[in-house]
Order: structure tokens, then C-alpha cells, then sequence
């Protein structure tokens, strides 16, 4: 593999509290030295004669951004997304890394589906892929899963997702469980009895169109009843999705009480409101669904205080046919992956939430550490460590097209919108596995 070297960059590495202009050498996929300028690499570093190089001026070097919460489909109907084009959507997006749910045709409920996506992600040499499990067998939330075989072959961690686990007895073997195996369960929030035929917020809007709504409180309430079980149990817990403002002030108590609890919040739900379901539009159906300005203002403002700490996209890819029906049957969901850096720009950054070390924190160290991906030094940017890296030009204009989407799925409200900051290269064990200018990059 021939040496690369990215030069001029401003590398910020949240992990390290590390935010210099930059030279990064790597050699065989791991980065062999970062070298503050104005100095630059020393001069008696060696190069290959095939040594490539990154022009990286004007542009944030990154730790490669990692998602953990990501639909591929795969194995299920291919036409919906496969490992393949999900990591290469990914890639496209500017992720390096990405951790894919359970919820498909069969469900991962065994050790040879946790290989079997291991086995495709390895084949596919995109995005690293890392499987999740399912919590209990079929996803039918009866019997807890074969957590300890899943987790010797490769599961990071496990989730129902897509349905809750409901059931309080079930859950508390299932901490019981992932508490031995030191994984983290991720809990999609939703208390099934509250929400039958629920499509949408329960609002103004929901009653306008004549639509059951979906209450705050089904979330809420599933949220704290899981804390509270995990109590005395002290499994690592990770609430999906967090729609609810409420949600809020319940996650802020478990983490005050020192429990091991974390939340992530997809951009969806940090920059559209209810409105946009407004005149049946299938686009913005979502689950959880898409809420008020006063919800939106909370997540933020709990992203601002670190009581949520991860962003995730929640990834999920539809065929046209699943969206384009009425509303109630549609399908929820949305493709994320490929625009959501820009969305979380607008979103953090633009509204002066975060600034650009703490937005990656959320997008690289904290999803790697609640994975438990940061003991392969996946989530930072240091010397020795994986050449996982993402470099993004923060002030690159340009506008969202589904029709530029490497993922087979279109499903996404946010087309046409014009956005700013794009990943311009994305670089997996040392190797340029995306790059959008071929001009920066040079042998």
C-alpha cells in the first residue's frame, strides 16, 4: 500500500483535545506521524516514490465519523439496500464507520448472522461495517438471544430496533446478560400500547389531516421505566432516536445518578417539525415521528449541555413503493447517511449549539466508546492508530440531489435543500476509498 500524506489541514482529534494545522503521514494503513506546522514533517522523513498526497488547506482533518445506528436491509430483499451500497452510501457521506440494526429478514438473532455480516462487510471494502445484534430471538421480545455466541462473533452491541422490548422481565435478563458481556443495549423507545396505528406526532397537524397521533409520553415513559429497571443492574443502556423534549429531563436524571446511560438524537428531528407532514407528505413520516420547534429546541439544547451525546442518522432506505401510498400504510423512515454532515452543520453549528470539536466528539469518540470500537483505536486520530480519516471542506457549497445517492434508497424530505460543509475525502485503513476532488489529491 503506498504511503499517503495530507497535508496543511486543521486536524482536530476531540479524543486527544488536539486542534493544530497539521501534516499526517500514514504507512500501512496507521497513522505513522502528525506533525504541527509551520514546520511540517520533519525532513528526514522517508517516502515511497509512489507516496500520494492530500492538499487538505482550508479543510478539517477528522477522525473518520462513526454512526452507529444504520439500516442495511441486508439479509432481507436486496432492492431495499445491501451491505455494499450501504457502506459505499456511507463512504459518500464522509463515514468510516457505521454499526447496522438487527431488524431485518431473518433478524440477526444468532452467531452465523453476526458473521455472515462481518463475512459481507469485509467482501464490500467500504464503510467498516459492525453488526448489532438482536436482544431477543426473532425480535419477538419473548426469550432473550444467544447474547454471549453473538458477542464472541462480532456483535457490538444489541437492539430490538424497529419494536421495543417491552416485556420487564425479558429486559432485565437481557441486562442481566449484556452486563457479563460488557456490550451496550440500544433501546428504541416506545411503549407499543400508546402508539397502535399512530403515524404521526400527536399535535395540531395530526388532527388537521384526521391522523392518530403518536404522544411524547410513549417514549418518556418507556425511557424511564428502562432506567429504573437498570438500576440495580447497571447494564450499559443507549436510548435511539430521542425525539421528546421530555425525554430530555429523564435521560439528565439517569446520567446525574451516575447510571450508564446515553442518548443520540438524528438530524431529522433537530431541524424539521410536524409541518412537514403536512398535506400527507410520506417523506417526513418517521418513527419516532417528527415533532414540535419546542421539542427541537430542547434536543438542542441537550446537546449542548452533553446530556445527548451521540448523533446517529437512523438510516433507513425504502423502495419508492413503500412511500408513494397513503400515509397510514407508508413506510417510516429515512435515508441519512449521505447528507447528514451537512444537517448537522446547519442544525449545531449554524445555530451556534456546538462548534467544530464538539460536533465531532458526537460524530466520532462518543458513538466509538458506546460501541466499544474505541479499544481498536477506532473514534480518534493519533500517531499508531488506524488511518481512519475524514477530511471535510466546512465551507463547500452544494445542494442535496436523492438522484447522486449511492444508497438505493431515495426516501429523504431533505432533497433540494442547499447545505455547506462536505466531506471531500474519506479514507479507510490508510486507503482513499471516496474522494469528491480528485484536483487535492496527487502522486
Amino acid at each position: 500500500m503506498a504511503d499517503l500524506i495530507i497535508t496543511g489541514g486543521r486536524v482536530i482529534d476531540p479524543a486527544r483535545g488536539f486542534d493544530e494545522t497539521a501534516d499526517v503521514l500514514i504507512s500501512e494503513g496507521r497513522v505513522k506521524s502528525i506533525e504541527t506546522r509551520p514546520g511540517g514533517l520533519p525532513r528526514e522523513t522517508t517516502m515511497s516514490s509512489d507516496t500520494k498526497t492530500i492538499d487538505a488547506e482550508g479543510c478539517i482533518v477528522a477522525p473518520g465519523l462513526l454512526d452507529i445506528h444504520v439500516h442495511f436491509r441486508e439479509p432481507s430483499t436486496t432492492h431495499e439496500e445491501t451491505i455494499a451500497t450501504g457502506s459505499a452510501s456511507a463512504l459518500n457521506g464522509g463515514f468510516t464507520t457505521v454499526c447496522c440494526m438487527p431488524n431485518t429478514t431473518p433478524p440477526l438473532d444468532s452467531a452465523e448472522m453476526i458473521q455472515l455480516i462481518r463475512h459481507k462487510s469485509n467482501e464490500a471494502k467500504g464503510a467498516r461495517v459492525f453488526p448489532v445484534g438482536c436482544a431477543t430471538i426473532g425480535r419477538q421480545g419473548n426469550y432473550p438471544a444467544p447474547i454471549e455466541a453473538m458477542t464472541k462473533a462480532g456483535a457490538i452491541g444489541f437492539t430490538d430496533d424497529g419494536d421495543p422490548v417491552d416485556d420487564s422481565g425479558v429486559l432485565a435478563k437481557v441486562f442481566t446478560l449484556l452486563k457479563k458481556a460488557n456490550r451496550v443495549f440500544m433501546q428504541h423507545c416506545q411503549d407499543p400500547s400508546l402508539t397502535k396505528g399512530a403515524s404521526m406526532n400527536a399535535g395540531p397537524i395530526a388532527t388537521k389531516l384526521g391522523l392518530t397521533g403518536w404522544p411524547r409520553v410513549a417514549e418518556e415513559q418507556m425511557l424511564e421505566r428502562d432506567i429504573l429497571l437498570n438500576q440495580s443492574i447497571g447494564a450499559r443502556y443507549h436510548a435511539q432516536h430521542l425525539s421528546s423534549g421530555g425525554s430530555v429531563e429523564i435521560l439528565r436524571r439517569g446520567r446525574q445518578a451516575n447510571q450508564p446511560v446515553s442518548g443520540e438524537v438524528s438530524p431529522h428531528h433537530l431541524l424539521l417539525t410536524e409541518e412537514a407532514c403536512d398535506g400527507y407528505d410520506t417523506q417526513a413520516k418517521m418513527n419516532p415521528p417528527l415533532r414540535s420547534k419546542r421539542d427541537i429546541d430542547q434536543l438542542k439544547e441537550a446537546v449542548a449541555q452533553g446530556v445527548i451525546t451521540v448523533l446517529a442518522t437512523d438510516h433507513a432506505p425504502h423502495p419508492a413503493v413503500a412511500k408513494n401510498t397513503d400515509f397510514e400504510s407508508a413506510a417510516f423512515g429515512i435515508v441519512g447517511v449521505e447528507c447528514a454532515l451537512p444537517l448537522y452543520i446547519k442544525a449545531l453549528i449554524d445555530d451556534n449549539v456546538l462548534d467544530w470539536p464538539e460536533l465531532l466528539r458526537l460524530m466520532t469518540i462518543n458513538p466509538a466508546q458506546i460501541a466499544g470500537l474505541d479499544i481498536m483505536g477506532l473514534g480518534s486520530l493519533a500517531e499508531g492508530g488506524p488511518a481512519d480519516i475524514t477530511i471535510i471542506d466546512p465551507d463547500l457549497e452544494w445542494t442535496i440531489d436523492i438522484n447522486s445517492f449511492v444508497s438505493k434508497g431515495l426516501n429523504c424530505p431533505f432533497d433540494g435543500w442547499n447545505v455547506k460543509g462536505r466531506s471531500i475525502a474519506t479514507i479507510v485503513e490508510g486507503e482513499v476509498r471516496h474522494s469528491r476532488s480528485q484536483e487535492r489529491l496527487r502522486t
